[in-house]
């Protein structure tokens, strides 16, 4: 046997045909990885952003609390209040409470405001007349006397506002309940 082929059984290098050297292959394939690298970094540069930006937010807020501060209406800085059209074609309505064995008997006059000047709510509101003393009845047939407590009067109209604007009514907005009487006597 020759030393050439000596080298080709030993896995030794043959020369090639050619002569020339062996050229490695380039383009897009060498680039590759390094392409993936630089995403990764830039991936996990942004996750590790919005992660410190969460926590910075909510060590800011307190864990998510709202700050509002309510401010004091004898203060100079008190910005103008919306003046509302306002709808009190209701009436009085009486019922009575859902207190078991002895219930209470409920008279209530309501006033519902909305935009100034939004004739479409005002249409829709006087269309729908009937309906709202409907409502207005077993609105508050349904709520104990403790509920209907003065000190809870906020939360009722806030209740009975989110009721109007997100079950009852289409194109009109309730922005304010009033109630010009809220009477709640206990039967004997």
């Amino acid at each position: 046997m020759s030393d050439v082929e000596l080298d080709d059984i030993e896995g030794g290098d043959a020369p090639e045909a050619g002569g020339g050297s062996k050229k490695k292959g380039g383009g897009l394939g060498n680039m590759l990885p390094t392409i993936l690298k630089f995403v990764a970094i830039g991936l996990g540069a942004l996750v590790f952003i919005v992660t410190v930006t969460i926590i910075t937010v909510n060590i800011m807020n307190k864990g998510g609390k709202s700050q509002t501060v309510i401010a004091d209406p004898s203060s100079p800085y008190v910005g103008k209040r919306p003046e509302y059209n306002f709808y009190d074609s209701i009436g009085s309505i009486q019922v009575r409470t859902r207190d078991f064995p002895v219930s209470s008997n409920v008279t209530v006059e309501m006033i519902i405001g909305y935009d100034l000047g939004d004739q479409l709510a005002a249409a829709e509101f006087t269309s729908r007349r009937f309906e709202l003393r409907d409502f207005v009845r077993r609105y508050f047939a349904g709520k104990y006397a403790a509920d209907l407590a003065p000190e809870r009067e906020e939360e009722l109209k806030a209740e009975i506002r989110e009721v109007l604007n997100t079950r009852f009514l289409d194109i009109a907005r309730a922005r304010i309940i009033l109630f010009n009487r809220l009477d709640v006597m206990e039967n004997y």
